[in-house]
């Protein structure tokens, strides 16, 4: 009789603990998500900025059509990225930030321009918006390393690969060039 209990007892702690580990892979699976969210919700407000800026500066930069367009071509690209794989997302991403840096360095050969307050608030509102963008995704890609350990990790792997979870995307910066954020100096 206390065999069976002793038995019965260990079952129960071993549902137990396997529980457990369900739970706190759903609650990083969440927190993952939620991390993507963030990014989302930054990388939405500098693409609804861009176009303000570019309309705002298109009158200065008439000769520098070029780069106009390109901004505004990859900032499209960003946008079809929208609901793509953290990776392709970071690439679009990445290629609109280089972007902006190119009108920035173009934009300093205006004075007139670097002058104007509309500008110099939008370029601050990017750059809050790019410190912002860098701390969502620092938030994320610890979630989705906390999230990778759990579903590699014994015995919670275990659990992971019998529920089907699987292993989240790090949001990574795809050239060193674009890490830097842009600088503007008036």
């Amino acid at each position: 009789m206390t065999l069976t209990i002793i038995i019965l007892a260990l079952i129960a702690a071993a549902v137990l603990y396997g529980i457990s580990i369900y739970n706190r892979l759903v609650k990083n699976k969440n927190m993952v998500e939620e991390g993507w969210s963030g990014i989302d919700v930054q990388l939405k407000r500098r693409s609804n900025l861009i176009p303000n800026l570019l309309n705002t500066v298109k009158g200065y930069l008439k000769h520098e059509k070029d780069v106009l367009t390109e901004v505004t071509r990859l900032r499209a690209n960003a946008e079809d990225a929208e609901g793509k794989s953290p990776g392709e997302r970071s690439q679009a991403e990445s290629a609109l930030s280089a972007g902006l840096i190119k009108l920035f360095a173009v934009m300093e050969n205006y004075p007139d321009l670097k002058a104007n307050e509309n500008v110099m608030e939008f370029q601050q509102s990017l750059e809050t918006i790019e410190n912002e963008i860098q701390m969502s995704r620092r938030y994320y890609n610890g979630a989705v390393r906390n999230l990778n350990v759990l579903i590699e990790s014994f015995p919670s792997n275990l659990v992971a690969n019998w529920f089907k979870f699987l292993k989240a995307e790090f949001f990574e910066i795809a050239d060193d060039g674009d890490r830097a954020l842009p600088k503007v100096e008036f």
